[in-house]
């Protein structure tokens, strides 16, 4: 009996989790609606079973996963595109030290995995969600840090292989790697989610510094729960403000 991999298993609660409307925060900050998650979610999974076939050397199979691969490129593109140039900064950053660091967590691993106290599957999306986070902080920078991150290093893998003629298989976003890419990117978000939070509770709201004067006074007699949704219509200049 085959086994289901641990990326769907995650993709499937968290599309319960956005139908329920439980996600609906987080997704507000992804400049991402209901429908358009749920559409991503279900093309992910699609897409893992989908190989594109790439250049083989002598002893060598490779592709390119459409789920773990594609998918995420697109999106991290569409990302980017909504982030602030600081944000951009931050992701570009993110991608090139979450890869770094995912490829020297590899090279220090045991000879044997089944020693560690944690094993590979778990480890690369651990150090690539927290490294993304730290470098990209915001929730769209952390999200294309971590996916990105582990992107490059899949594909810097390919490319030693071709390189130095080492035989075989690279499937770049597929197999394992489609599990790290989908733990890595949920667990960066979630860091950054937490944390962003915690940090306005702690400060009684959102940054103040930097805010036009006639936003800030028309946010100081607001209820908690008008405060809440106000901060979610601002989604863009709160995320500039963690930042900071």
């Amino acid at each position: 009996m085959s086994r289901v991999p641990l990326g769907t298993i995650i993709l499937l609660i968290v599309s319960l989790l956005i139908y329920f409307g439980v996600a609906q925060r987080v997704l507000d900050k992804l400049r991402l609606s209901d429908k358009a998650a749920l559409g991503i979610i279900a093309a992910l999974i699609i897409g893992s079973f989908i190989d594109i076939p790439l250049p083989r050397g002598a002893r060598i199979e490779a592709s390119l996963n459409v789920g773990g691969a594609v998918i995420p490129l697109v999106l991290s593109g569409y990302l980017i595109s909504t982030t602030t140039n600081k944000e951009k900064l931050r992701a570009g950053a993110g991608i090139i030290v979450t890869g770094a660091a995912v490829y020297l967590a590899g090279r220090f691993l045991p000879a044997e995995p089944e020693s560690m106290l944690i094993g590979p599957l778990y480890l690369y999306p651990l150090v690539g969600g927290v490294v993304a986070y730290l470098i990209g902080r915001s929730r769209r920078a952390s999200f294309i840090a971590a996916t990105m991150g582990i992107l490059l290093f899949d594909l810097f893998s390919y490319l030693r292989m071709m390189t130095l003629g080492i035989p075989g298989t690279a499937n770049i976003g597929g197999g394992g790697a489609f599990d790290v890419i989908v733990i890595a990117g949920l667990l960066a978000v979630l860091l950054a989610e937490f944390i962003g939070e915690t940090r306005e509770r702690l400060q009684g709201g959102p940054a103040e510094s930097g805010k036009a004067p006639a936003l800030l006074k028309s946010l100081r007699p607001l209820s908690p729960e008008k405060r809440e949704k106000t901060q979610q219509e601002e989604v863009g200049e709160q995320d500039e403000a963690e930042e900071n």
